[in-house]
Parts: C-alpha cells; structure tokens; sequence
C-alpha cells in the first residue's frame, strides 16, 4: 500500500465515512446500533465521544489515536478486505481502519454480532 493512499485516509473525516458503514449495514437489514456496537467494541469509545468525534469531523489518524481502548481482540480480526490480508498490514493506523472495514464487512454479509466480535 502506497504511503500518499495512506495519507489519503489517515486525513478522511471518521464523519464522512460513517455514514457509508450505517447505509452499507441498513442495506443488508442491519441497524446503525450494531454498527455502533461494533465500533465502541473496537474503539473504546461509547455514545457520547463517538458523537464528539463526528461533530469534530475528526480524521482516521485522530479517530484511532485518541480511541480509548482498542479491543485487545483486535489480533483475532483476520481475513481479506480491500486486497489486502488485515493481520498483515503493517502500517498500524491503517490496520485499524481496515479492522474496521472488515468487521462492517462482516455486519453487511450476515454473520452473528457474536461471531463479529469474538466472543
């Protein structure tokens, strides 16, 4: 993955793409509370700061960065998204991002929340 596609994404709006994982998961009869639940599970955050951070139109890099807690989970998050094997990808900001991908991925092809977040 090239370093200016990275670049790209670390400085995209966290609010100009979650709208886009919500209408992905609503189009395959899912909900934006599961799509909430599943970033509070890999971010740490809850309700309240994940509102601050759309109304901060904050950016990927920020998003992660300030996430209070990444699931200790995440390691257990594997397969293809976007081309690339996400337990492979060595820049960190942008594995946290296709874990993100992959896991909405997973919400919009009809796998169980449980499985999802592996419990």
């Amino acid at each position: 993955m090239k370093a200016s596609n990275n670049e790209r994404v670390y400085r995209m709006s966290f609010a100009g793409v979650y709208p886009h994982y919500i209408q992905k998961a609503e189009k395959k009869g899912r909900t934006k509370a599961e799509v909430d639940e599943i970033i509070f599970w890999l971010t740490g955050y809850n309700e309240t700061t994940l509102q601050q951070v759309i109304e901060n139109k904050t950016d990927f890099e920020n998003f992660f960065a300030k996430a209070p807690s990444l699931n200790p989970n995440v390691s257990k998050i594997t397969g293809v998204i976007c081309g690339y094997r996400v337990e492979n990808i060595e820049d960190p900001v942008m594995q946290k991002v296709r874990y993100l991908d992959k896991l909405i991925d997973e919400l919009a092809k009809g796998k169980t929340m449980e499985k999802i977040l592996r419990k």
